[in-house]
């Protein structure tokens, strides 16, 4: 257990140990629940999903990719998919045949 002191306008410091043990970073936003027993509860409020993606958001900009080049390869993947999983092949004509 770790004591912190109520600063100047209610301001709290969550030890570093603990904001790195549950991935809080600034700015993220808690919950602020007074306990009948006189505890109070702070619970985080973010979504791991957007999370996540505001991490790859920052991974395609390094790598300098847009979000059009990945829809274009979303699209490419999901047609490989389609032709690896639904279509036997093509015909003499060059039509798709289907399974």
């Amino acid at each position: 257990m770790e004591s912190v002191p109520i600063r100047r306008k209610g301001v709290v410091t969550i030890p570093k140990r603990i904001r790195e043990r549950f991935g809080l970073r600034e700015g993220d936003v808690l919950s602020v629940v007074a306990l009948d027993d006189g505890s109070i509860l702070l619970t985080p409020l973010f979504s791991q999903v957007a999370r996540h993606g505001d991490e790859v958001a920052a991974m395609m900009a390094e790598a300098g990719v847009s979000l059009d080049d990945m829809m274009d390869q979303l699209d490419e993947e999901r047609r490989r998919y389609y032709e690896q999983h639904y279509r036997k092949g093509t015909d003499e004509s060059g039509q798709t045949e289907r399974a």
